[in-house]
């Protein structure tokens, strides 16, 4: 029986034991980026210590931060730490693939694909999508700049008319597929696009930017199961930019209250919506702009993971047919203050929301939930939940997969093997 840890990582992100993990390595406003790297990879080494996965994968977004130039010395001192760490001395074997052109604006993605084997793991191997055979794993390796031209990986960045309105979005995903005794997958690190405004997400529900990402997430779909290569189980996991329905929360929120709508002078566009109790002096309860969500009690995201918001989180059921997700038990991953000493709080820009996720075809969940002896080590959840980890919390999958659990899936290299 082998073990997975995976995730992923921008803002924030992670990953666990026999799974993955999403997460984002970025910069907190408030605090230097070499103490919130710390933070962070304490942090990454206590999930890793804990589950003891023998094959990890950390799907990292927005990576580098905003100011991807700038920051380009920070992302060197991440990865020469992760690869040389105490923490990972057992994994003997690793897959850097970093897109770190940030001056090709028709390719960059800003994703970044960690893959680490344990020492332990005998007999995996990596799919060349050109050759279009499986490669044995040797070594640690490094690939960035120009990932168009590595065949261990499909890349696209998603075409601009897709988000119009947001001309330097560098949204996209990075497939990679690996074997391991004869149990084939695909992991696709996805960053789909975000809401551009609360006012406009409050309009409608389902909002605009939710048909966006169910456009875009189809794609991706369609494009990892076309008819190019064998079809496997797959993962895909990172940033989904998921929001909670906003007009439905917003009208839950605010049941009780009175809605004051503020308009511009010179347009009369509406620039803010001031919803305030009917009673109770007519004390304020939320404050809605473009890149303002400032409701009055976070303890409603807080509470019990949040849970009675889950009934919300409702883009996900467009694709119920295609992808499963295990049953979320911690709170929304974003957004979370980047003040290093406001671990718990978010900010009241945004709806916190799961934006977060890692998700599988129906394929991949069978293997994940048969193991040995109906053994079921299946773990969902979040990484640092008290501390900074960036505008994002990482989120982790760690599960157990039984030895030949994927042959009748895929019989992958008795003939198509590339030394």
């Amino acid at each position: 029986m082998w073990s997975c840890c995976g995730g992923t990582m921008g803002g924030a992100g992670g990953g666990g034991h026999g799974g993955w993990e999403r997460g984002r390595v970025g910069s907190c406003r408030a605090s230097k980026p070499e103490n919130l790297q710390k933070n962070w990879l304490r942090e990454f080494y206590q999930v890793v210590h804990a589950h003891k996965p023998h094959f990890m994968a950390l799907h990292c977004q927005e990576f580098g931060g905003k100011n991807y130039e700038a920051s380009m010395s920070h992302v060197d001192k991440f990865v020469k730490e992760l690869l040389s760490s105490d923490a990972m001395k057992d994994y003997n074997r690793a897959r850097v693939y970093l897109d770190e052109n940030y001056k090709s604006q028709e390719h960059f993605t800003a994703l970044g694909s960690f893959y680490f084997l344990h020492e332990s793991l005998k007999n995996i191997y990596q799919f060349d999508f050109k050759a279009k055979k499986y490669k044995k794993v040797t070594g640690k390796e490094i690939y960035s700049d120009t990932l168009e031209s590595t065949p261990m990986l499909e890349k696209e960045k998603f075409p601009q008319d897709y988000f119009p309105e947001c001309k330097w979005s560098r949204k996209g995903f990075i497939r990679t597929r690996w074997c391991i005794t004869d149990c084939a997958f695909d992991l696709v690190n996805i960053h789909l696009f975000h809401d551009a405004s609360n006012l406009i997400a409050w309009e409608t529900s389902p909002s605009v930017y939710s048909g966006i990402r169910h456009k875009a997430l189809g794609y991706v779909l369609d494009r990892i199961i076309d008819q190019r290569f064998e079809k496997v189980s797959y993962f895909v996991f990172g940033d989904f930019n998921f929001r909670l329905d906003a007009k439905a929360v917003v009208e839950t929120l605010c049941a009780k209250a009175t809605m004051q709508t503020v308009r511009a002078a010179d347009t009369n566009e509406v620039v803010k919506l001031i919803f305030r109790e009917s009673d109770n002096d007519r004390k304020v309860m939320l404050q809605l702009e473009k890149k303002l969500f400032d409701y009055f009690n976070q303890d409603v995201f807080r509470d019990n993971n949040g849970t009675a918001l889950l009934e919300f989180d409702r883009e996900l059921s467009v694709f119920k047919d295609r992808l499963y997700e295990l049953d979320i038990s911690f709170p929304p991953s974003y957004p979370y203050s980047e003040d290093s000493s406001q671990g718990k709080q978010y900010m009241n820009t945004r709806c916190p929301a799961w934006c977060d996720r890692i998700l599988m075809s129906h394929s991949a969940k069978e293997l994940i939930l048969k193991s040995e002896n109906d053994e079921k080590i299946v773990i969902y959840d979040h990484i640092g939940p008290n501390v900074c980890m960036g505008d994002h919390k990482p989120v982790f999958l760690s599960f157990r997969i039984a030895a030949g659990a994927g042959k009748p899936i895929a019989n992958v290299h008795k003939c198509c093997v590339v030394q």
